[in-house]
């Protein structure tokens, strides 16, 4: 069996670099290509070098393009706009696009469904399989406890990273929605300040911390009249998503176009 080849996009950031890693790492993938952005510093320099893991022999490159032409897959975490671009390049040369971009703005994915319907996609807020099961765990606590318990998503991460709340805390937040049937944009209430009056029974909350070099910390509180259940997960290490990453590309590799979750790619899906 030959192994899956990959691109990374965005290998020069902390993410790209972690998945440059995982790919090594993993037995049936290897990395055939790393992309940077036009003019970044670090174009031609060994990817592999670059990552920490010896060098490859793979140098970084901006032609984006050719470097879909030679993969089977690309493994993406960079911006929605640049994800957007990716995924028809992916789509037209037929490859596995794994998008664990965050920060997406209502109504901004759609070019990714269009896409899916040629293409094989993957997306996810997260990738590790204790998010994803922390997901459905969510789910099912919100479908039995009705409104009495109010939902509350409080995460944090490390002063760098620029959107709120995270793809993570949105992800469970979706979970949580999707448990009491009702739809997350209509019931969200992302900040609170000043007089704002009593909850609205059914709302869901989020509450976002930034600071340090937390790689990610997300609670689900369920708080009812005299208990409370909270539901976490702290992530100690960013190569975690990275291996969900290639986990994803490699599961996506046979199966037909569409668009997936890590749900599916777990098995997590009802």
């Amino acid at each position: 069996m030959t192994d899956m080849r990959l691109v990374v996009v965005g290998a020069a950031g902390r993410m790209g670099r972690a998945l440059v890693r995982a790919v090594t790492d993993t037995d049936g993938a290897r990395v055939v290509a790393v992309i940077e952005r036009s003019g970044s510093e670090f174009l031609g320099a060994d990817a592999g070098e670059l990552a920490g893991c010896g060098k490859l022999g793979v140098a970084i490159s901006e032609d984006a393009p050719s470097a879909f032409a030679l993969a089977d897959g690309v493994l993406d975490f960079t911006s929605p706009a640049a994800s957007i671009h990716f995924a028809k390049l992916a789509a037209d040369a037929g490859i596995v696009h794994v998008i664990g971009t965050t920060g997406w703005a209502e109504g901004e994915e759609a070019p990714l469904h269009e896409a899916a319907q040629r293409a094989r996609i993957v997306k996810s807020g997260n990738m590790s399989l204790g998010v994803n099961l922390l997901a459905a765990l969510i789910k099912k606590a919100a479908q039995a406890l009705d409104e009495d318990f109010d939902i509350e998503v409080l995460e944090m991460h490390h002063k760098h990273k620029v959107d709120a709340p995270s793809g993570t805390a949105l992800l469970l937040g979706e979970a949580a929605a999707e448990g009491r049937d009702i739809s997350l944009a209509e019931r969200s209430v992302r900040s609170r300040d000043g007089i704002t009056g009593a909850r609205n029974p059914g709302d869901i909350g989020f509450a976002t911390l930034r600071g340090g070099s937390v790689i990610g910390e997300h609670t689900v509180i369920f708080a009812g009249e005299g208990e409370r259940i909270e539901l976490t997960h702290r992530a100690e290490d960013r190569q975690l998503f990275a291996k969900g990453a290639v986990k994803a590309a490699l599961w996506a590799n046979d199966k037909t176009a569409g668009f997936y979750s890590m749900a599916d790619v777990l098995g997590l899906t009802d």
